[in-house]
């Protein structure tokens, strides 16, 4: 009998993967433990081994199809086996599920026909947990998971950024009554939908009934009812994209994989959050004279010579202990405190953005992270991150110092509650004293959510940071 080949599981918060291509042509005879399939998460590019030895027979999966972990994709067997679909596939290969897929005219709200016909809404644990956060009713979102059938996080992410801004009254009641806020006008500032709003479109929803119907009297004929006429809800058909000028296009590229995950995240972030950016010039002149002194005496024995964000990470790692409510995430009714600290660090990637995540920053030593960090990066670089190296994290470090990046804005990871964005280090002249003196002057952008944290509480923690920073030996004494 014919061995299944499917798509393993990659981690823990991976569901589906984006295929690359096959490293065998159909029908050829392979090994068990050869890499026969190149597949793409939303995190790094993994290599997918044969489970079993002989010839091996493609179903119809190919380069670009998204597919369901678990989904068998191949047959490995004998030479005259062949691959068959038993009842419904688990997946349809990412064309097929465009074309079967509802027009783009159709309501928003359109739902999988099993969802529709037995009241069910197939959905992800990942996205139901963050529907849930979030006040997203997953019967308005449209289901791209699963061959099509099914809600998946990203699918709540794509509604959450395309969703207009309201007032939380106005969110509310959308929900309550199920309507789509994607289908109100706004009239508030800046078109925010308000509470009036949505009260209009709620009763335009409603059928229409007269208050006092006028009695008729009987006639031979029996008269035909009028029909009333529906009251269209404020808002027109959804307004045109912004018409693209005549330009010769150099390339395109699509919008998937890492590079979609990031846009949609991002997006998500930007419209979920209310973020408020704080800025501190620290002088880094004592900072920057420990770094080159560990550099000297440790760098031969460690076999690397710690950096700036090793030393920020330790730092950060203490402040977070420190003020445990800047380690926290919004849940729907409350906010977390986080019991582990686990500190990520955003790196350039040739895929795009990553964290990588060192987890338990303020019980390991400079070395012990370093080692742990270098190891992660290298893995991210080379597209071969496992997927629970980029979860998990409480805080996020981004650094554009290398760069000659001044000071930034940094979009907050979430669910996390904050993030630390670092400028460059350069000398400036700055009055210590009375006196004008040339320092190694820093720019540090704390970036937090005012839903957990108030501006004062959010001061006091990167104040704490400037102070280490400033005084860096006073590590020692934590």
């Amino acid at each position: 009998m014919a061995e299944e080949f499917f798509i393993p599981k990659l981690g823990q918060t991976v569901e589906e993967v984006t295929i690359l291509g096959w490293k065998v042509e159909d029908g050829q005879r392979v090994e068990q433990g050869e890499p026969v399939l190149e597949v793409e998460t939303d995190k790094a590019v993994f290599p997918v081994e044969a489970n079993a030895s002989g010839y091996i027979h493609l179903g119809p999966y190919k380069a670009g199809d998204v597919v369901p972990v678990l989904t068998v994709v191949a047959v490995i067997g004998k030479k005259d086996d062949k691959f068959e679909v038993k009842g419904a596939p688990a997946a349809q290969p990412e064309a097929e599920a465009a074309a079967a897929a509802t027009p783009a005219e159709a309501a928003p709200a359109a739902t999988a026909p099993e969802a529709s016909a037995t009241g069910k809404v197939f959905a992800s644990p990942r996205a139901r947990r963050l529907a849930a956060q979030e006040g997203v009713d997953l019967r308005l979102v449209t289901p791209t998971g699963g061959g099509g059938v099914r809600v998946a996080e990203r699918d709540v992410l794509a509604y959450l950024s395309a969703m207009p801004k309201a007032t939380p009254v106005a969110q509310k009641m959308a929900a309550e009554a199920g309507i789509d806020l994607r289908q109100v006008v706004g009239t508030g500032p800046g078109g925010k939908i308000t509470r009036e709003d949505v009260e209009r479109a709620i009763q335009a929803a409603a059928p229409a009934v007269p208050a006092v119907p006028t009695p008729v009297a009987p006639s031979p004929a029996p008269a035909v009812p009028a029909v009333p006429t529906p009251v269209a809800p404020p808002s027109a058909p959804a307004a045109p994209a912004v018409p693209l000028p005549e330009v010769e296009v150099l390339e395109r590229i699509p919008l998937k994989g890492v590079r979609a995950v990031i846009a949609q995240r991002m997006a998500a972030s930007v419209h979920t959050t209310a973020r408020v950016t704080l800025v501190s010039e620290v002088d880094a002149t004592h900072f920057v004279e420990m770094r080159e002194r560990l550099k000297q005496q440790v760098a031969e024995e460690w076999g690397f010579a710690p950096g700036y964000n090793d030393l920020l990470a330790k730092i950060v790692a203490n402040a977070l202990r420190k003020f445990p409510y800047m380690n926290a995430r919004l849940t729907e009714d409350a906010i977390e405190l986080l019991a582990h600290v686990n500190i990520g660090i955003a790196v350039d990637t040739e895929r795009g953005l990553l964290v990588p995540v060192v987890r338990d920053v303020d019980r390991k030593s400079l070395r012990q992270f370093g080692e742990e960090l270098r190891q992660l990066i290298e893995r991210a670089r080379a597209g071969r991150a496992l997927p629970d190296d980029l979860t998990g994290g409480t805080f996020t470090i981004t650094n554009l110092g290398p760069y000659d990046i001044d000071a930034f804005t940094p979009v907050i990871n979430l669910p996390e509650a904050a993030i630390l964005g670092v400028g460059r280090i350069a000398p400036k002249v700055v009055v210590r004293d009375g006196q004008m003196v040339i320092r190694q002057m820093v720019t540090l952008s704390l970036a937090f959510d005012h839903r957990l944290v108030d501006g004062a509480p959010a001061a006091r923690f990167l104040q704490y940071i400037k102070q280490l920073v400033e005084e860096p030996y006073l590590l020692v004494t934590l």
